[in-house]
């Protein structure tokens, strides 16, 4: 039974709906004062991790005082299309001044539980992985997940370099041209995703619905596309415009959320170029700092990325009870 918090932790609880979104983003920057997290949900996820899409189920509890503010809040978030690994993820948020006092294990316990049941009732025989991601500088969350019977299981870098800085010369192999994302070429970018991404740990297919979130605020002429003289896609390098996050950066910032190569065209240098041509569309736009997340499993990613003048600015951690 998915039971929630006890009423001695001095709180009044229900799910958080539509009408309290503001609410729950006012939360979110709180809390972000004060724990100053690698990545910030834009807008168009907070609504989807809270109200839910075609894209993913979604089950929340938010914890209310008695002035009727929101304290603490939990989300339990499925993705839709799983077809290797069902999979949960949660995310919590408690307000700085209410922290301390055993909410966090109390939702943690309710997560747990609950994602047991959502994952049973799709009745699908798979795998199933429930899953956080946590900053590595906050070592109480960690903690907090390991004593829940979590494990680490990947260690995804922040990766961040000045745009300023000299590029080195990275041409596209023949036969490839070089253009933005379009609207018309998106779902071609999609497809190609899913195919470069297919032998990935971790990795599932995309929706068209997943797809349209994960891209929301993608940036047009930060985000390069290699195409054949047929027009398919060979790689891509999406990049992201996420100003709400500017101000606590200290820096404007394009952030790389998806780099891949179709398998076709690996080993040729298209990343590094698509990466250079990211760097170089930035600065034409004044642009001060280029990010990027890599995956710690392999070595050699952090050595391309390094190579390019990025380096590891912290990491995300992504705790797992693997079913």
């Amino acid at each position: 039974v998915a039971e929630v918090p006890a009423p001695h932790l001095g709180l009044r609880w229900r799910p958080v709906t539509e009408p309290d979104l503001d609410q729950a983003r006012g939360l979110i920057e709180r809390c972000a004062e004060v724990d100053r997290p690698l990545a910030r949900l834009c807008p168009a996820e907070i609504t989807e991790r809270l109200a839910g899409t075609a894209a993913a189920a979604t089950e929340s509890l938010g914890g209310f005082s008695q002035d009727g503010t929101l304290r603490a809040m939990a989300t339990v978030y499925l993705p839709a299309d799983d077809v290797d690994v069902l999979r949960a993820f949660l995310t919590a948020t408690i307000d700085p001044r209410w922290r301390g006092r055993g909410i966090g294990r109390a939702l943690l316990d309710w997560q747990d539980a609950r994602a047991r049941q959502l994952l049973a009732a799709e009745g699908r025989d798979l795998p199933v992985r429930i899953g956080a991601y946590v900053d590595e500088h906050l070592a109480d969350r960690r903690k907090l997940y390991v004593a829940a019977g979590f494990s680490p299981k990947r260690v995804y870098q922040e990766m961040r370099r000045p745009v300023a800085a000299p590029a080195p010369d990275a041409p596209l192999p023949e036969g490839l041209r070089l253009v933005d994302w379009a609207p018309d070429l998106d779902d071609a970018v999609r497809r190609a995703s899913n195919e470069a991404f297919a032998d990935h740990w971790g990795a599932e297919p995309m929706s068209p619905a997943a797809w349209a979130v994960a891209r929301d605020e993608i940036e047009p002429a930060w985000s390069k596309i290699a195409v054949t003289p047929a027009g398919e896609v060979a790689a891509f390098a999406l990049t992201s415009r996420h100003a709400h996050a500017w101000a606590r950066l200290g820096t404007s910032e394009g952030y790389t959320e998806q780099l891949g190569v179709r398998e076709a065209y690996r080993g040729r240098g298209v990343a590094r170029a698509l990466l250079v041509a990211v760097v170089e569309a930035l600065a034409g736009d004044g642009v001060e700092t280029a990010a990027l997340t890599v995956d710690t499993v392999d070595p050699a990613l952090r050595g391309f990325s390094e190579d390019l003048g990025y380096r590891r600015e912290g990491a995300r951690i992504l705790y797992t009870i693997e079913i």
